[in-house]
């Protein structure tokens, strides 16, 4: 009676095996559908999303990233709109499938609300875009239980950028991901990919974004929000379009600053030409750096940008003043009351006069007395004199003694008009010279080319 008993147990746990076999042959034929498989693999009676995979250890989710576009909203901007398809892979043993179906994965989109999936979540970026439609993620799962999971995200990166050397700062736009509520004990984020770089997809679009290097990396310690918590992390370093700056602000500053110079090769008294140039060259640096710097960033500290328009204005406001001060100079009324013609040469001018003083000086004797002219005291030789000033000796003139003098005429001064032309050959080239130092010295300070 007792062996008849442990028969019949043992019969029936041999068909209910058996049924148990070919139900699990009938899931998995070649006939069935993926979402039929899905639905009997997903039932609740085997499979709790709620769960982590049972794997041995901790579990292992590799992560790779493809860049689709960037995009700045424009050149100036510390905000970059970034891109790219994140994805996920891991094992789980409860969604392993037999060989039998001819599928080599399932496609599980419809039903990634009943499968777990890591509860990644990014940090340190700025904002989401709007969600994408149509759908925005891809799910798979293979025969050995691999699920790929596949999501198109469009991030708004606030970047950190060094404003204060403007437009020529390199930005570093970060951002990292890491799981919301497993720990590194249970849960470890890995790169994919082999390679230090994120991958760029073959129709990689920009606008207003420059990548000149990228780098993914395990966050750092003191980079980390968590430190208990597995976290990668994704370097951007943008430059700027240097070249749209020198077209559009440094070349058209150095045309303009240069032509306030052009004044210093004109005549002295061409007042309309040298006021035309100096109050047209100033109001179009105005403009020009007025309408750029709107479209700046709005910073407290000094910037390159800063240095570049106060310094470029000191050198057309100085020219302005170079010719305000020639002007002045040039009409002053000369102290020995000769009248000269404006614009023409003073020396040719006073040629007459000179000439004319040197006859009556020739043309006197040597032993007349001293004459004194409105200009100044004429020389008179005396031959007993070597020194200057007045001898004290006498000197015999035909038996009449009397005390002999000899007097240095005084050296006039330089003739305004002379003063003038001297102050704008001294501008032709001092002017320039400090103009090239401080470009040379502004393009290395800033490292306009590096």
């Amino acid at each position: 009676m007792g062996w008849s008993c442990v028969v019949a147990r043992a019969v029936a746990i041999f068909l209910m095996l058996s049924r148990a076999s070919a139900l699990t042959s009938d899931i998995f034929a070649a006939g069935k559908s993926d979402k039929e498989i899905l639905d009997n693999l997903l039932k609740n009676s085997r499979y709790d999303k709620r769960l982590l995979p049972p794997v041995d250890g901790v579990l292992t989710v590799n992560v790779s990233v493809l860049l689709l576009s960037l995009a700045s909203p424009d050149e100036s901007s510390l905000k970059y709109e970034v891109e790219f398809l994140l994805q996920q892979q891991w094992y789980d043993p409860r969604l392993r499938y037999s060989n039998q179906s001819h599928y080599d994965f399932l496609n599980a989109i419809h039903h990634h609300e009943d499968i777990w999936l890591p509860d990644t979540y990014f940090i340190m970026h700025g904002d989401f875009k709007d969600p994408i439609i149509p759908m925005h993620f891809a799910l798979r799962i293979y025969r050995n239980g691999t699920i790929n999971y596949l999501m198109r995200r469009h991030l708004i990166l606030s970047c950190q950028g060094r404003l204060n050397i403007f437009p020529f700062d390199d930005p570093l736009c970060s951002f990292a991901l890491e799981s919301i509520s497993y720990e590194q004990s249970a849960i470890t984020y890995v790169w994919k990919n082999d390679e230090d770089t994120l991958r760029k997809s073959p129709s990689l679009t920009t606008l207003n974004a420059y990548l000149i290097q990228n780098q993914t990396i395990p966050c750092p310690i003191k980079a980390s929000w968590r430190g208990n918590y597995s976290c990668l992390k994704v370097d951007l370093i943008f430059t700027r379009d240097r070249s749209f700056y020198f077209t559009t602000v440094f070349i058209p500053g150095i045309i303009l600053v240069t032509s306030s110079f052009i004044t210093f090769w004109l005549e002295w008294n061409a007042v309309p030409a040298r006021v035309m140039i100096g109050v047209t060259t100033m109001l179009n640096f105005f403009t020009t750096s007025n309408g750029f710097r709107s479209t700046l960033p709005v910073v407290s500290n000094l910037t390159a940008m800063n240095v570049w328009d106060g310094v470029c204005m000191c050198f057309i406001y100085a020219s302005l003043l170079e010719f305000v001060c020639v002007n002045y100079v040039g009409r002053k009324r000369p102290l020995h009351n000769v009248v000269y013609r404006p614009g023409e040469n003073p020396v040719t001018q006073r040629l007459p006069a000179v000439l004319s003083r040197i006859g009556i000086i020739l043309a006197s004797p040597l032993g007349d007395k001293k004459r004194e002219s409105t200009g100044g005291a004429d020389m008179v030789s005396c031959t007993a004199c070597t020194g200057p000033g007045a001898c004290t000796h006498t000197a015999n003139n035909g038996g009449v003694s009397e005390p002999c003098f000899v007097q240095v005429r005084k050296k006039e001064p330089p003739h305004p008009i002379r003063v003038a032309k001297t102050i704008d050959v001294i501008a032709r080239i001092t002017f320039p010279t400090a103009y090239a130092v401080f470009l040379i010295f502004f393009f290395i300070h800033y490292k306009a080319f590096s």
